[in-house]
């Protein structure tokens, strides 16, 4: 008996190592091109500051291409989660260049958003083509679209553990898909490994010098913890409103994002400043330097959930890495805490609240900020996730176990 289960058992590592890993390697492909366009379409903005005045018919177009043949490819990362939780839904092929363009397209005229929404979307759809050519199975499906989750996620942002956590946190609150466990660390780091074959490199962030534990610097990170999370939730909820808002009062998805598109341009003059379009990563580099306007985590808070609140495409996560980032460098000096220190912490801490996957924020922050920070990161992660409130940037997030009653109504 003992060798059957022996032999049942390297079958079954023989099996996913190569599903997990065809997946991984056309992830890690698709990654790779998105990501050297997304550096290209960054840079036509940058050069080419009229580009911003096409965001209302480049958000036009695509929502307009998404109502026209997207289908059920409109739901995006929530599809994606759906299916990884059991759905009978077909995640389809036409989602990848659907969300890839319009990510582009996103950047390219000066949307505030971020890029893992199109990597899990794309590692969902490969994951379940992949699946079908292989005729598997229902329970061995939501397996594989775990690997093309935590596959696109670990090769956008470098973080293969992390990948592989999300992919199995994010699906339901309170509930932790063991079973996919190997599989998604497999694809993640396949997609990591194929990304970076292509000279792809990631950013760095350095917290400087980690300080030493105390009462008063425990406590006052416990305060700021608490920030991080109801920021996370605010932008969550803000996100879910704009979206229910135009969604009732604009009924057609191209009006709606033409819309959305022309307000965003005129935020960019009432701000005065482009700083808050695309990704925004030089807003972390000056946030991490102490340089960040002490605002600049609730301009880019309102940038993001008007952009994608009004139909644009693009992920979230790395806005959020921008929201708690600054918001970490507005907080330092107002509690005597070292700046670079506390953004890191909210650079992580307001993703976990965000998204309620603290365990993955966790082991991510291990991954960019090294483990020196260890227990700051935890406690930031743990509280920041209780306070953030039962629903986050997912809707399709199942709520298993509620973390209180306070957020019943939420």
């Amino acid at each position: 008996m003992k060798e059957l289960e022996f032999i049942g058992l390297i079958l079954y590592f023989i099996k996913w190592s190569f599903y997990a890993g065809i997946v991984g390697v056309l992830v890690g492909c698709l990654s790779a091109f998105f990501l050297l366009t997304l550096d290209i379409a960054t840079a036509e903005r940058l050069s080419h500051p009229w580009l911003l005045f096409g965001l209302p018919f480049a958000g036009a177009l695509i929502s307009y291409l998404y109502f026209k043949f997207g289908k059920n490819a409109g739901r995006g990362n929530n599809l994606v989660i759906e299916q990884a939780n059991g759905g009978s839904e077909t995640i389809p092929k036409r989602l990848i260049p659907l969300t890839l363009i319009g990510t582009l397209a996103t950047h390219l005229f000066g949307g505030s958003a971020g890029r893992e929404g199109t990597a899990v979307q794309m590692g969902g759809s490969v994951a379940e083509a992949v699946g079908f050519f292989f005729k598997i199975n229902k329970k061995e499906r939501r397996i594989l679209i775990i690997c093309g989750m935590s596959a696109g996620f670990s090769s956008v942002f470098g973080t293969p553990i992390a990948g592989t956590l999300f992919a199995l946190e994010v699906l339901a609150l309170g509930f932790f898909r063991e079973e996919g466990l190997f599989p998604s660390l497999w694809a993640a780091l396949i997609a990591n490994w194929v990304t970076l074959s292509f000279g792809i490199v990631h950013h760095s962030y350095q917290m400087g010098a980690i300080p030493a534990v105390s009462f008063s610097l425990v406590g006052k990170i416990m305060f700021a913890a608490l920030c991080f999370g109801l920021t996370g939730r605010l932008f969550s909820r803000l996100t879910a409103f704009l979206k229910k808002f135009f969604k009732k009062w604009i009924v057609h998805p191209a009006l709606r994002s033409f819309v959305g598109g022309s307000i965003l341009i005129l935020m960019v003059f009432i701000v005065g400043s482009r700083d808050y379009l695309g990704l925004s990563l030089p807003l972390i580099d000056q946030a991490f330097n102490g340089d960040s306007n002490p605002f600049a985590f609730l301009i880019k808070l309102l940038f993001t959930s008007l952009t994608l609140g009004t139909g644009f495409q693009g992920g979230e996560v790395t806005p959020l890495f921008v929201i708690g980032a600054t918001l970490g460098s507005s907080l330092a000096p107002l509690l005597g805490i070292a700046i670079p220190f506390l953004a890191g912490l909210g650079f992580i801490g307001v993703f976990a609240g965000a998204t309620n996957t603290p365990i993955a924020c966790f082991v991510m922050g291990l991954e960019l900020f090294g483990t020196e920070s260890l227990p700051y990161l935890f406690l930031v992660c743990v509280i920041s996730y209780l306070f953030s409130g039962n629903f986050g940037i997912y809707e399709s997030q199942k709520i298993s176990i509620q973390k209180t009653k306070l957020f019943e109504e939420d």
